[in-house]
């Protein structure tokens, strides 16, 4: 059923909407929703990070003009689609990437330049404090930014008065409030998901470690406070709005929710914040969300612990190397179809190629492949090769060999799954699966079905991704009747009647990923020579 364009007006008109913004890592996006979370406009900015002085930043004015222009994308997409300013919204969260590192003083200059997630600069750090808490922090978390600049005596620790992530930083400014949606939050420390706030204990050995250093300042001194999904966080404020709404525009005085790390909103987007639950997003990179019903037995390097937008622990297995190798084989494909003067329509190679992939041996007959573009943490590799290898009796044909590059493209994510079914009888009843890898219908969603061994669904509508994810957070602190759990407003009230398609475990595709498995595991010695003996050019 379309889009009611005068229901839509008026909702806009009376301000019966939610705005989200998301900060991802080249693209900036807004989704404005109506009471019903059915985006009805949208906006956006291209941004790109810097590398300056071996640092992956952005500048503070990079965030202030991305966040303007976004939204004056987003005004003129109402205007354009309404004949209608946008004057007053209902609610407004505001989501961007992860982790890193904004600490700022007393007087709120940022001490250093905004240090990214995509920086691994925090080794010492994360391991010292993965030792110390016997929880794996990853080198991207803010504590281990935090105990980094630490170690490296930078002089600017002693002056912190607050330090928070990217979105914390932009809510901070349209509220003047210092606060962190927990998902966010337990990617800058662990989380207690009892109490719902960082790990006391975790939090006092933390304060213990440094006191020698004699800071004026302690761990909670210095982090936001940690709010979970539905509770108030703020209103804009005259200046916030100044802040989000060059025109001058937009009134004060919006109710803002939590602001949330993008996982957060992808789980969100993806109505995966249920127990035993999950989704699994397949792209350039490929990562995991599992929420639990208990906390794991142990800590695991190859496993981050998170928490949903309302504090249930989270499993997150993060692959850096998932498409890319794939790919550039139909890529290869490609050149060769016009090399002969046949059409190459990508869409119907991508589709050609998969499909044959499903007339393979469930084992892929004895052919192997690594997708390393780059080095990949659960097999412990800093440095990867693109590798394909075989003996002289595998069967070597099409199906097989766009078989191997399926399997192997969720080599590393199997692995770190299997840690936590085999290991840690970790029970997943449903996996969401969204990205790149699901285009073409049926095929990547039995492979990813066949590596965990769980019925995978695919939405027919990918929906608006992780802004449309945190609106409705947004909509959810605003429109949440009382006692109603975050789970049963996605499911009710977002999600009822969505069409998606779920495909389960063939049991010959996992017996045969389960022999692939086996071959992949003992062949990481060739990876390990490749890397070894084979230059970067």
């Amino acid at each position: 059923m379309g889009l009611d364009v005068n229901a839509a007006r008026q909702a806009i008109l009376e301000g019966r909407t939610a705005l989200g913004i998301e900060f991802g890592s080249t693209r900036i996006k807004a989704v404005l929703t109506d009471e019903k979370n059915r985006p009805i406009a949208s906006g956006s900015h291209d941004w790109e990070n810097r590398y300056e002085n071996n640092i992956w930043t952005y500048s503070l004015e990079d965030i202030r003009i991305g966040l303007q222009d976004c939204y004056q994308s987003l005004a003129k997409d109402v205007m354009d689609q309404y004949g209608e300013e946008l004057t007053v919204i209902g609610v407004i969260g505001i989501s961007a990437m992860m982790h890193g590192y904004m600490p700022f003083d007393k007087e709120g200059n940022l001490l250093t330049p905004f240090r990214t997630w995509r920086n691994n600069i925090t080794g010492p750090a994360s391991e010292e404090l993965s030792r110390l808490f016997a929880f794996h922090i990853p080198q991207r978390w803010s504590i281990a930014h935090l105990y980094q600049a630490i170690l490296n005596g930078e002089e600017h620790v002693s002056r912190i008065d607050y330090m928070c992530t990217l979105e914390g930083y932009i809510h901070w400014m349209l509220t003047g409030e210092k606060v962190q949606g927990i998902g966010d939050a337990a990617g800058m420390f662990p989380i207690d998901s009892h109490t719902k706030t960082y790990d006391a204990e975790m939090v006092e050995k933390f304060d213990r470690l440094i006191a020698p250093k004699g800071y004026s300042w302690k761990m909670l001194d210095i982090f936001p406070k940690v709010l979970v999904a539905g509770e108030a966080a703020g209103t804009l404020t005259e200046a916030g709005a100044a802040f989000l709404d060059v025109s001058g525009k937009l009134k004060a005085g919006i109710p803002l929710c939590p602001p949330e790390g993008d996982a957060g909103t992808g789980m969100t987007a993806t109505n995966s914040v249920a127990k035993r639950t999950g989704n699994v997003s397949a792209g350039t990179s490929v990562f995991a969300m599992i929420v639990l019903e208990n906390a794991l037995s142990k800590p695991y390097e190859e496993i981050d612990m998170v928490t949903t937008p309302a504090g249930d622990p989270v499993a997150m297995v993060h692959c850096n190397n998932c498409t890319s190798d794939l790919n550039a084989w139909v890529n290869l494909f490609r050149e060769f179809a016009e090399s002969i003067g046949a059409e190459a329509d990508m869409n119907k190679l991508f589709g050609t190629l998969y499909n044959k992939a499903m007339e393979g041996d469930k084992d892929c007959g004895g052919l192997l492949s690594y997708c390393y573009f780059s080095g990949e943490h659960i097999t412990g590799f800093t440095e990867g090769r693109p590798l394909f290898v075989r003996s002289a009796n595998s069967k070597f044909n099409l199906a097989n060999f766009m078989r191997t590059h399926l399997y192997t493209s969720l080599g590393a994510l199997k692995i770190g799954m299997d840690i936590l079914v085999e290991n840690e009888g970790v029970q997943v009843d449903r996996i969401m699966g969204h990205g790149g890898l699901f285009k073409t219908k049926g095929v990547g969603q039995s492979i990813m079905a066949a590596a965990v061994n769980t019925p995978v669904t695919v939405m027919e509508t990918a929906g608006e991704g992780g802004a449309w994810g945190i609106a409705l957070l947004a909509s959810y602190m605003k429109n949440r009747e009382a006692g109603e759990t975050l789970d049963a407003f996605l499911e009710n009230k977002v999600f009822a009647g969505e069409e998606g398609t779920t495909l389960g475990p063939d049991p010959g595709d996992v017996a045969g990923f389960e022999q692939f498995i086996v071959r992949y595991k003992e062949g990481l010695a060739i990876e390990h020579a490749a890397v070894e003996h084979l230059e970067e050019m």
